[in-house]
């Protein structure tokens, strides 16, 4: 039996985190579900679904014609025939000429019916699908980190495609089923309500069966999309870190995991279809059985037993078919529960990502502008790339901002101007990732406007975490984050992270030309500003040397570049955006010493009157740094220039020296 594993202590639902063979439960609110997605499906195909209700009930009364002919045509035609001399079949003709026009009219309905449910069901999909991404992109990082890439991609892909035969197949299905059973169950009452009755009974021990069965088979289809998800989690990880498995030579440890998230998904899936397949065999041997004792019971009634009233043959004949027409829609529900729990159990994995707490921007009234500066020394908003960027404040908030210019930055009755310098002041500044682990404490930072400013430290002692604290990845739970004496709260995060431009340590190209993947700094940089800036951070040389230049397709994040390539690119990036302020974490980490050197001219150019947050391993990057921020354990314990740090021969000129001090 597999062990229970955890990875990685991820969290989220069907993540490497969760433990198999825990049994899961129906999804909670079903119908509340199946509200929402009656309402994705009625937004744009109300007339669509109009039609096709009106086609299913055409072709459910003409398959009932077709079958209540049996007994017109056995009583009214073949036995009068049979009884004749000289028997004339020319209204026999006109009869079933007209019933085949019935039936046409049923298929066209039919054909009809299936088209338009495979419009529908597609651009459902398309919309539920457009609508996750859209919300997916308004997550915050913080979801990412704490759910499985694979597993969110699954959603996307298994769990919406359940949907597909629930919304296709089985709604119409179902539909169908309650018009034919209902008009059928009428026609039987009206020819023998004694079968009738016994038919009633016999199916109510077919709906119990059915319910039995399907609550069992629930429980592991839940599971089986669970374990799916956290199958794709955990193949993911081993595709993103192949090189590190080959490198230490995981590859069997890495297939007997997979062994393990694979058997318990092969373990729930079988139970699934094992509960579920139990169900068809079992209501047609019971439908088999309600034929038998109908057969039985009304030749009886038409031989004139005492049990009641005569049957004709014709009637008989009927009834027996429409007992198929009563049972096999049952049947059809019950084989329909498959793909109904299925899609619940997916739907509810598609909601809970869609119901996911989206970054909010609730405080958030003040945006970022281009600005020009007037003849008087004013600033205005302008729609032109001057160079020059404003926060754009209503008045009410305007007039509580401290350290503000003047009030002639005031170009508007309801709003005033204050230029974007990169001040940023952190007061007493507390955060958690998680609640019961701090990893900041009490931050104090004040920097003025062109600064540098340097975050120096081990690994793990806060350093990139209070940059993403400045780029709102994250909320503080104490003290305030001041941007140009703006709280960064009050900042719509697009227009925030729009004055700051970042490198990561851990580039990311997409796929597309060399030029593309620049431009994704500044969607409407031209080409001529894309070059410029790569030759700014002289990523140009290497460039023109690959075999398209600019024009080369890059794919699998980058893989036909060395690592230091790719860094250059996303420091080109970076440079064409033009931001009025930069965050480079570990930025030349990839980049050798020699061309760490060129890029260095570049960067310097770049950083010149911007306020800059650099966080760097190699202290030589930030000997010029106007404030170096020296970490450890999410506290600042020095901070200064180079020369006073050092000349205070506490913690930074140990890292710097390599010396311990008594």
């Amino acid at each position: 039996m597999p062990r229970q594993i955890n990875i990685g202590g991820r969290r989220g639902p069907g993540g490497p985190g969760q433990n198999f063979g825990a049994s899961a439960k129906m999804p909670e609110g079903g119908m509340k579900m199946v509200k929402r997605l009656f309402g994705y499906v009625t937004r744009n195909y109300k007339l669509s679904l109009g039609v096709v209700a009106l086609c299913i009930i055409i072709t459910s009364v003409t398959t009932l014609v077709s079958t209540l002919f049996t007994r017109t045509l056995i009583d009214d035609y073949i036995v009068p025939l049979t009884q004749s001399a000289n028997p004339d079949f020319t209204p026999l003709a006109h009869t079933l000429f007209t019933l085949a026009a019935v039936l046409a009219v049923g298929i066209v309905c039919s054909y009809l019916n299936n088209r338009l449910m495979i419009n529908v069901g597609q651009g459902t999909l398309l919309r539920l699908r457009t609508d996750l991404f859209e919300h997916m992109e308004q997550l915050p990082i913080g979801y990412f980190d704490s759910h499985a890439h694979g597993d969110i991609m699954s959603v996307y892909t298994n769990d919406v495609d359940t949907l597909r035969q629930l919304i296709g197949q089985s709604i119409p299905q179902v539909f169908s089923s309650a018009i034919t059973i209902s008009i059928t169950f009428v026609s039987m009452c009206v020819m023998s309500w004694q079968l009738t009755l016994l038919v009633l009974l016999m199916t109510i021990v077919m709906i119990y069966v059915t319910r039995v069965l399907g609550n069992r088979s629930a429980v592991h289809f839940k599971s089986r999309q669970q374990n799916l998800g956290a199958m794709n989690g955990y193949i993911e990880e081993m595709l993103t870190g192949q090189k590190v498995v080959k490198t230490f030579c995981h590859e069997d440890e890495a297939i007997a995991r997979f062994e393990q998230y694979n058997e318990a998904l092969r373990d729930s899936a079988n139970k699934a279809n094992r509960e579920a397949n139990i169900v068809m065999p079992v209501n047609g041997n019971l439908s088999n059985l309600i034929y038998v004792l109908c057969a039985i019971i009304g030749a009886a009634i038409a031989l004139k037993s005492p049990l009641g009233a005569t049957l004709t043959i014709g009637t008989l004949v009927s009834f027996l078919t429409l007992i198929k027409n009563f049972t096999q829609p049952v049947s059809h529900l019950s084989q329909q529960i498959n793909s109904v729990v299925m899609a619940l159990a997916g739907a509810g994995r598609v909601f809970e990502l869609m119901d996911a707490t989206p970054e909010k921007d609730e405080k958030a009234c003040i945006r970022l502008v281009n600005a020009k500066k007037n003849s008087d020394g004013t600033l205005s908003e302008t729609t032109e790339r001057t160079g020059v960027w404003a926060w754009k404040v209503p008045k009410d908030e305007f007039k509580n901002i401290e350290g503000k210019t003047d009030e002639s930055d005031h170009n508007d009755a309801n709003y005033g101007l204050i230029q974007q310098k990169g001040e940023v002041d952190f007061t007493q500044v507390d955060f958690s990732y998680v609640p019961e682990k701090q990893v900041l404490f009490d931050i104090e930072l004040d920097t003025d406007a062109g600064q540098k400013i340097a975050l120096v430290g081990g690994t793990g002692a806060g350093k990139t975490t209070i940059t993403n604290l400045i780029n709102r990845f994250y909320d503080i739970q104490d003290g305030r984050i001041l941007y140009d004496h703006i709280d960064i709260r009050k900042i719509h995060r697009e227009d925030l992270r729009r004055s700051l431009g970042m490198v990561l340590q851990e580039t990311h190209l997409f796929t597309g030309t060399v030029m593309e993947n620049i431009r994704y700094g500044r969607l409407d940089a031209t080409d001529e500003e894309c070059r410029a800036a790569a030759e700014l951070v002289n990523a140009d040389d290497f460039i023109l040397r690959l075999s398209e230049g600019y024009d080369t397709m890059l794919t699998a994040d980058g893989g036909n570049l060395s690592q230091g390539e790719r860094q250059l690119l996303a420091i080109a990036r970076a440079a064409v955006a033009n931001p009025p302020a930069l965050i480079l974490d570990e930025a030349t980490s990839s980049i050798d010493t020699r061309t760490e050197r060129l890029v260095q001219d570049g960067m310097d150019r770049i950083m010149e009157g911007r306020s800059t947050f650099v966080i760097a391993h190699r202290l030589s990057t930030v000997r010029n740094s106007h404030i170096i921020c020296v970490m450890d354990h999410g506290r600042i314990i020095e901070q200064g220039n180079h020369d006073e740090l050092i000349a205070k021969q506490g913690k930074y000129y140990q890292l710097y020296t390599g010396k311990q001090i008594d």
